[in-house]
C-alpha cells in the first residue's frame, strides 16, 4: 500500500512560513523527551518500498531526475522488508540551493514498519545497512526551555542550508506526526522564476564519500572514485571487483560489504598503516575492521592443523565476521590450493556460533568485570572448556566480583600520543615507563642498556600489579614477542589486560616528532613503523583504538 508523508508543520519561530502553511502551536509533544535536530535538504520529497517508489504524489510520473533513485531502488528493493517503507529526499536535481559535496543523491531521514515511524538509532542503522546517508545532526538531546531556547539560537548558513527538522529520537505513530515533527525553513525559501521541474535538470555534486555510499548500497565498484575517496592508491581493482561479486551472492551489504571491497583492494597495503590511513574517511571502526580483514584472511590460504583449527577460527572470530573473512579470502585466492583451504576452513567456521546470550549473562555486573567475564567466557568456548551462557557464567565466577589488578598496556610508536593518553587517565596508581627508566638512567635515549631496563620495568609491574589497583605500562610494546613479556605478568597477577593501542599515520607522526621535546632520529622512527604489528583483539581481555585526536575512537 503506498501512503502519502504527512506534511510537515513549521515551528513557531520558523522565518519561512507562508499564509498556507501549518504552524505547530504546542510542543508539549516534544517537551521531555529526547530529540534529533538533522538539516532540511532541498530536494524532492520521495518514498522508497520494497517493489517501487513515488515523490510526495502518490501517482507522480517519469522525471529525468527520479532516474538515479530509481535505480537505487531497483538495488536494494529486495532488502526491504514488507510493510517497510523508506521516505527521504532525492538530491539529484538542483531546486532553489546548489550542493557540491553530497554523500549520495538519495538521503533517508524516517523508516516507517506500517503506521509506525522507527526510532532515530534503528533508522540510522537500517539505511546504513542498506547504503543510505541520513542528514546531519545539528542537534541531539533532551526538549526542555533550554533546548528551545539553543534551536531558536541555531544560525543555519541559508545560502547552503534550507533550515532543519526537530523530531523525537524514539519511534511513534503516524497520527502523532503532526505535533512531534517540525521544522524550521529560511525566509523566501524559493528564489528561482522557474520551478526546477520545468526547467533543464541541472546535477548536484556528489562528494568523494558518495563512492562509499555507492559500494554500500550495492553499485557497481569504482576503484578509482574509492581511491580518491580514502586517499590510499589504486589498489587491486580486480580484487576489489571480485569480491564486491562474491558478497553480493552472499548478501551482504552495507558496512560489510564496504569493508570487504576496501580490504580486498587494499590486501598488499601494511596492515598497520592502514587504519589510521582509512579512520579519517570512514572512522576508525570501519578502518580498524578493514584492517584487520586484510591482515588474517591470508593465513586462510595456507594448510592449518585440524586439531587446532576450531580453537584458531574461534580467535579469529574475535577481530573479524568469519563470514565475510572468508567470503574475501576465497575471492581473491590465486590459486585452486588456496582456494581449497578456504572452504576447508568455511565448513569448520559453519558450526561455531558463539553461545547465545553470552553478552547478556554478564550485563548486571560492574563494566571492567563484565568486561573481564565475558573475555574469560569467550577464551574458554575457544578452548572447547564451555558451550553455553550458564557454562560460561559458572566458569568465570572467580571474576565477577571485579576483585582483580587492571593493566593498560600502551602499544604504538613513538610520538602516537599513548603517553599523552595514559596520563588522563583516572585512578592510575603506578605508571611503568622504559623512557622514564631510561631518564634516571641518565638519558630517555640512550639504547644501550635496554635488556637491564626492560627487566627492572617487569620488576616494577609485578610488584605494583601484586598490590591492585590499575597500572599503565608505558613502552612502544610494537610486537607480539615484547608485549608477550607484559603479558606473562599481567597472568601470573591474574590482571584485567586491556591493549591501548595509538593508530596515527606516518606523516603525522613525522609533523609530532619534529615538535617533541625529545625527538626519535627519524630512521629510528620509520623502523619502529616498518617493524609494528598492532594486535589483534581477543590478545588482550579489550582493547582500545585510539585515533590521532588522542581518544579512544573504536573498542573491541
Amino acid at each position: 500500500m503506498r501512503t502519502h508523508y504527512p506534511r510537515t508543520a513549521h515551528l513557531p519561530w520558523s522565518p519561512g512560513a507562508t499564509s498556507d502553511d501549518v504552524r505547530i502551536a504546542d510542543l508539549s509533544g516534544l517537551t521531555g523527551r529526547e530529540v534529533v535536530v538533522t538539516e532540511k535538504l532541498d530536494g524532492e520529497n520521495t518514498t522508497l518500498y520494497p517493489d517501487g517508489l513515488h515523490a510526495r504524489s502518490l501517482d507522480s510520473a517519469h522525471h529525468p531526475s527520479r532516474g538515479w533513485v530509481k535505480a537505487l531502488q531497483g538495488r536494494i528493493g529486495a532488502r526491504i522488508p514488507a510493510g517497510r517503507r523508506i521516505c527521504g529526499e532525492n538530491m539529484f536535481a538542483r531546486h532553489s540551493l546548489p550542493y557540491d559535496g553530497l554523500e549520495s543523491y538519495f538521503y533517508g531521514f524516517s523508516v516507517w514498519d506500517g503506521e509506525r515511524c522507527l526510532d532515530w538509532d534503528r533508522t540510522v542503522a537500517f539505511l546504513r545497512d542498506l547504503g543510505i546517508p541520513v542528514p546531519p545532526v545539528l542537534w541531539r538531546g533532551v526538549f526542555d526551555a533550554r533546548a528551545e531556547k539553543t534551536l531558536r539560537a541555531l544560525r543555519p548558513d541559508t545560502g547552503r542550508q534550507e533550515g532543519y527538522v526537530v523530531r523525537p529520537a524514539d519511534g511513534f505513530d503516524a497520527p502523532h506526526f503532526g505535533r512531534l515533527v517540525a521544522k524550521w525553513v529560511r525566509p523566501g525559501h524559493v528564489r528561482t522564476d522557474t520551478h526546477w521541474m520545468h526547467a533543464a535538470v541541472v546535477e548536484n555534486g556528489l562528494g568523494p564519500a558518495a563512492a562509499l555510499w555507492a559500494v554500500r548500497s550495492g553499485a557497481p565498484v569504482d576503484a578509482a572514485a574509492l581511491a580518491a575517496a580514502t586517499g590510499t592508491g589504486a589498489g587491486d581493482a580486480k580484487a576489489a571487483r571480485a569480491t564486491a561479486a562474491a558478497l553480493d551472492a552472499a548478501g551482504r551489504t552495507g558496512d560489510d560489504r564496504l569493508a570487504g571491497v576496501l580490504a580486498a583492494l587494499l590486501r598488499r597495503s601494511p596492515r598497520a598503516a592502514l587504519a589510521p590511513a582509512l579512520a579519517r574517511t570512514v572512522g576508525m571502526p570501519l578502518a580498524r575492521r578493514v584492517a584487520d580483514l586484510v591482515g588474517l584472511h591470508p593465513s586462510l590460504h595456507r594448510p592449518y592443523p585440524d586439531e587446532e583449527r576450531r580453537t584458531g577460527l574461534v580467535r579469529m572470530s574475535f577481530a573479524a565476521d568469519l563470514p565475510l573473512l572468508h567470503t574475501l579470502a576465497a575471492a581473491v585466492a590465486e590459486d585452486d590450493g588456496a582456494r581449497e583451504q578456504v572452504e576447508w576452513s568455511a565448513l569448520h567456521a559453519e558450526e561455531l556460533r558463539e553461545p547465545e546470550g553470552l553478552r547478556d549473562a554478564f550485563a548486571d555486573l560492574a563494566p571492567e568485570a563484565a568486561d573481564r567475564c565475558l573475555a574469560q567466557a569467550r577464551e574458554a568456548y575457544a578452548l572447547g572448556r564451555v558451550g553455553t551462557a550458564e557454562e560460561a557464567v559458572a566458569a568465570t565466577w572467580r571474576w565477577r566480583s571485579g576483585d582483580f589488578p587492571r593493566l593498560v598496556h600502551l602499544v604504538g610508536p613513538s610520538g602516537s600520543g599513548k603517553s599523552t593518553f595514559a596520563r588522563g587517565l583516572p585512578g592510575v596508581g603506578a605508571y611503568v615507563s622504559l623512557d622514564d627508566l631510561r631518564l634516571a638512567r641518565g638519558s630517555r635515549a640512550d639504547q644501550k642498556a635496554n635488556g637491564e631496563v626492560l627487566r627492572e620495568g617487569l620488576d616494577r609491574l609485578d610488584a605494583a600489579l601484586a598490590a591492585g589497583g590499575t597500572v599503565v605500562w608505558d613502552a612502544t610494546s610494537l610486537n607480539a614477542h615484547q608485549r608477550s613479556l607484559v603479558h606473562a605478568v599481567a597472568r601470573r597477577r591474574d590482571a584485567l589486560l586491556t591493549h591501548a593501542v595509538a593508530l596515527v599515520d606516518e606523516a603525522e607522526l613525522l609533523r609530532r616528532n619534529g615538535r617533541r621535546d625529545h625527538p626519535v632520529p627519524p630512521e629510528v622512527l620509520t623502523s619502529q613503523l616498518h617493524r609494528f604489528v598492532p594486535p589483534y583483539p581477543g590478545q588482550a581481555h579489550r582493547t582500545w583504538y585510539i585515533g590521532a585526536g588522542g581518544t579512544v575512537e573504536d573498542r573491541a
